[in-house]
């Protein structure tokens, strides 16, 4: 089945010339099927790429998906054109009086600020809470995991020595939840990012299990009993050359970063990146909107309330 987005959004070209099934609203609106309704809370710098990669990983499942984007109110993007911004993103406002089957809250360049001092924190804190009561389930990654593990569980986060970059090798904890359902024994996962949270901090949350760890990266998967909240310290939907982008990105900045480890081949970034994570990255979200959205999810959004979703924590 298609994923759903807004009609002349940049992506629809992108995967339909990727051979992904995409739809765009003149065309759902003849079809008499209820698709899961998505909220992607983009926080990204190049919204644009993100939106791509989160709408082809979406698309590529079973299921048909409406995918609804916003935006902070409280920051304006300074790496995506305002007339993109207007033509496609809502806020929180414009979206907190529904309810969704699923929310992505993405990542951001953060990690080495203090939560209570990005400047839309408060903004955030305000949509995490809505999301308790609004939202059946909800994905947090990366920097977005950082923010959800600490404001629903005071999770702190710890700068690492360097910038963690590179494509790690992990293997899951819980091999029988569903969200790793069909796994290999070991996978891997795109990660870029300064800070991480610690596993044993983790397990002393009675609400939290830890699902899937690296040896190199650390903690990968964190989740609640049923799905309801999710984070996830990796990069599944990142594209082939993502990493190598924001290498080239912090050399043109003086950062003389390292090369980011196991992605290029002999190490040599001259060389073309080998792809060995989107199969796992593909399987990881098709899982996520059956068995943790679509297979739960009710059929009237409004009956997700506060009482349901206290079952899925």
């Amino acid at each position: 089945m298609p994923i759903k987005i807004p009609n002349k959004l940049p992506a629809y070209e992108v995967l339909t010339r990727e051979n992904i099934f995409v739809m765009t609203e003149d065309r759902a609106i003849t079809q008499d099927i209820r698709p899961l309704q998505i909220l992607l809370l983009n926080l990204m710098p190049k919204k644009i790429e993100t939106e791509t990669q989160i709408s082809r990983i979406l698309g590529n499942t079973p299921l048909q998906v409406e995918l609804n984007l916003i935006a902070m109110k409280s920051y304006v993007s300074k790496n995506t054109p305002q007339e993109h911004m207007l033509a496609f993103y809502q806020h929180f406002d414009d979206v907190k009086d529904r309810k969704f089957d699923g929310m992505i809250i993405t990542g951001a360049p953060l990690e080495k600020k203090e939560f209570e001092d990005v400047d839309y924190w408060e903004e955030l804190c305000q949509i995490m809470e809505w999301s308790k009561t609004h939202v059946h389930s909800t994905i947090h990654i990366c920097w977005g995991a950082q923010a959800g593990l600490y404001y629903h569980y005071g999770v702190k986060k710890y700068l690492l020595p360097k910038k963690l970059s590179g494509v790690y090798a992990h293997r899951a904890l819980d091999k029988k939840t569903m969200l790793l359902r069909g796994f290999d024994d070991q996978f891997y996962v795109p990660h870029s990012r300064y800070a991480e949270v610690k596993k044993e901090e983790v397990e002393q949350i009675p609400q939290l299990r830890v699902v899937s760890y690296s040896e190199q990266a650390g903690v990968h998967i964190v989740m609640t009993e049923n799905g309801h909240q999710i984070f996830i310290s990796g990069h599944s939907e990142y594209d082939a050359d993502t990493l190598r982008n924001e290498y080239n990105r912090d050399i043109q900045a003086g950062i003389d970063p390292e090369i980011p480890e196991n992605y290029f081949p002999d190490n040599d970034p001259e060389k073309e990146p080998i792809v060995n994570w989107r199969s796992h990255a593909n399987l990881l979200f098709s899982n996520w909107l059956n068995y943790f959205v679509y297979q739960s999810t009710p059929y009237d959004l409004n009956n997700i309330s506060k009482e349901i979703c206290e079952k899925y924590q």
